[in-house]
């Protein structure tokens, strides 16, 4: 099948939901066309995107024609997107994209479920013809947290037919951006790396601790604490941060080069994460060469080659004593484990995109051809 147009909507244009757009844009075989939304916050995204950018889809299509295809994200309250643009874009086929979901997604202690944003993510899981899930475990997790929805009342959600419509497709980094000239290698002070946003779901309070308990045994290292804190919790975390001291060597957002640059220097990427679909900072860090210590739940063993699990993953509680046994290792001259880092070019955009290429193929035929 020859270069299809497609239209992806993505009202939260930020983060990872930006790498991903951009990435598949720019290595499709496709016309990828993103339609990007304004910078709004994640709940007016959800809420109010699908009215402004249905206005902008219009815009689009009197000067594009109607595309092949609609590609819009979890953020895209797709079921009212569609609705209001059937008119103009005609019998269009339509995918959601799932970064994250409203049904599974951790709630903080107290915080009651978004009924209305779950109803909404649940349309939208309705009318889309086909779901797209960044890894396997968030597809099943997203099944799962259907059931949220049934009140035993009258029920309305037919699993079946959502799973019949999930598919696991991966998100995509820049395998040559990530990798470093020479590995590590040698005794050395290693540099332990804490690439995500930090909010509660991340959990780097964990992560501060543990890398607190490790200096004071006698674990010299390096901290660079890359995430992004918008939005999160840094009024908390910041005193955690400062009783590191000076082993503290960056803190916060980055610009894109200057955070390859320390990615490229890390020895260990570490995670407490309670909520991870997928892991893009992870990724691009094990293919900058970085020791993962996360663990052994959520996408991460999806992520992580079978057999490199035992070095790498770490079971409840078991945060402190892995992080400290890999900081030793380290520093008596190991690497990360032989093959890790080369492991990760299954999700370099040019594996990543062929596979998202094949799935619109795969989709348009099904529909030629009712």
């Amino acid at each position: 099948m020859g270069e299809r147009t497609v239209l992806l909507v993505e009202p939260f244009f930020t983060g990872s939901h930006q790498a991903w757009a951009e990435g598949w844009r720019q290595a499709s075989r496709h016309d990828v066309h993103v339609l990007a939304g304004s910078g709004m916050g994640w709940r007016r995204s959800m809420r109010a995107g699908s009215m402004v950018l249905a206005d902008r889809a219009a815009e689009w299509v009197a000067t594009h024609g109607s595309p092949d295809l609609v590609v819009g994200t979890n953020m895209l309250d797709l079921a009212s997107f569609l609705g209001v643009s059937r008119r103009l874009l005609g019998p269009v086929a339509a995918v959601q994209f799932m970064h994250e979901n409203q049904l599974s997604y951790p709630r903080q202690v107290g915080e009651p479920l978004d009924s209305g944003l779950a109803w909404m993510q649940w349309r939208s899981l309705v009318v889309a013809d086909e779901i797209w899930c960044n890894s396997e475990y968030h597809r099943r997790s997203l099944l799962d947290g259907l059931t949220m929805l049934d009140d035993g009342a009258e029920t309305v959600v037919d699993a079946d037919a959502i799973e019949s419509k999930a598919w696991v497709g991966h998100l995509g980094i820049d395998v040559d951006a990530c990798r470093r000239a020479v590995p590590a290698s040698g005794p050395r002070r290693p540099l332990v790396v804490s690439n995500q946003r930090w909010h509660h779901d991340k959990d780097l309070g964990s992560v501060l601790r543990a890398i607190r308990t490790a200096l004071e045994q006698g674990f010299d290292c390096e901290v660079a604490l890359l995430g992004d804190p918008a939005g999160g919790e840094a009024d908390a975390l910041a005193p955690l941060i400062d009783e590191l001291g000076d082993a503290v060597v960056a803190r916060g957002h980055l610009p894109r080069q200057e955070y390859l640059d320390v990615l490229r220097r890390a020895d260990v990427v570490v995670s407490a994460a309670r909520n991870e679909n997928f892991g893009l900072a992870v990724v691009e860090a094990m293919a900058a060469g970085a020791w993962p210590v996360v663990p052994a739940a959520l996408a991460y063993p999806e992520l992580i080659p079978s057999e490199f699990h035992g070095a790498c993953l770490y079971e409840p509680g078991g945060l402190g004593a892995r992080l400290r046994e890999v900081l030793g290792r380290i520093a008596a001259g190991e690497a990360s484990p032989v093959g890790l880092a080369e492991s990760m070019v299954r999700f370099d955009w040019a594996v990543v995109a062929r596979a998202l290429d094949e799935r619109v193929d795969r989709l348009l035929r099904r529909r030629a051809a009712v």
